[in-house]
């Protein structure tokens, strides 16, 4: 499948409306996992990067019968901190600084890598003895320069206490960063923003202005300034002000960008603004070099 769904041009050429403030129009690459897919927006070949955000994954939804699940063995990361955010199910977080942490719908799990930190997400038993679902999204902030090599840490926010409000009858969750007068109370390192929203069909939300943004539909479809924007598609908008999105049918977005970071190098699970920094950690995690994950060092993920 093909990284970009059309360009912002061939899409304005296409119809009579106004639509400057698209930019790039992307749609996933389809991994199958073995009866669990993944769809991943960033980065890709015409967009590496929106604000900060330089990976955007969505996982499932995907069924599993009693005895299967989500078992990624313990990996590592550097100069990034992960989001993890699920829709339905629950995923257990292990890592090296010693965290043990289910996440469930609505909660937000914040690892920060740092200058290096080794995890793994695998499910309880209660969870796996019965058929059950699973569906989220992974997403990826690349860390400023000065925060690279930061302390690696790992922050859990259940769902109340991440803020929701109405936007002229849309709800809306502020994840990370401010929006709409209201403040997340999740780290973050730059300027940020990541939002979910529903929109019930004919619902309009009116965009942040910042920096750089993108609108992910999860479910449903949209339309901004004439031009249809369907299910799994991410909109790279431009910083104009006054952008908004209609809803064509019941549908929920996450939202999510904030000020760039300058150019990055990514090479496996590896984020730097430094190459040989990568190539050093690669030599690392084959040599053993990581941290283990507590409770969790019989298995890892060879490079």
């Amino acid at each position: 499948m093909s990284n970009v769904l059309e360009s912002a041009e061939q899409v304005c050429d296409a119809i009579t409306a106004p639509c400057s403030a698209i930019e790039t129009i992307l749609s996933p690459r389809i991994t199958d996992l073995g009866g669990f897919s993944v769809r991943r927006l960033l980065p890709t070949a015409k967009r590496k990067m929106v604000g900060p955000w330089i990976f955007f994954d969505e996982m499932g939804p995907a069924d599993f019968a009693a005895g299967q699940g989500i078992n990624v063995r313990p990996h590592p990361h550097i100069g990034i901190a992960t989001v993890t955010y699920l829709f339905e199910g629950e995923i257990l977080h292990r890592d090296s600084v010693g965290s043990l942490q289910p996440i469930r719908p609505g909660d937000i799990n914040l690892m920060v890598a740092g200058r290096g930190i080794t995890h793994s997400e695998r499910e309880r038993a209660a969870i796996t003895v019965e058929d059950h679902r699973l569906h989220g999204l992974q997403l990826w902030l690349a860390l400023p320069e000065e925060h690279e090599e930061t302390d690696p840490a790992f922050h859990h926010y259940p769902s109340d206490d991440i803020p929701s409000l109405d936007v002229h009858g849309v709800p809306v969750r502020v994840m990370i960063g401010n929006a709409y007068g209201v403040a997340s109370p999740v780290r973050r390192f730059s300027d940020t923003l990541y939002l979910e929203a529903t929109l019930t069909a004919g619902q309009s939300l009116e965009l942040p202005d910042v920096q750089e943004r993108a609108v992910y539909v999860a479910q449903g479809a949209l339309t901004a300034h004439g031009v249809e924007l369907p299910t799994h598609s991410m909109t790279v908008f431009s910083q104009q002000p006054g952008v908004s999105v209609t809803a064509s049918e019941d549908t929920r977005i996450a939202v999510i960008g904030g000020e760039p970071v300058g150019r990055r190098f990514i090479e496996w699970n590896f984020v730097s603004s430094r190459k040989e920094r990568i190539e050093q950690v690669k030599d690392d995690w084959r040599a053993g070099r990581f941290d283990k994950v507590v409770g969790d060092e019989a298995e890892f993920i060879p490079y």
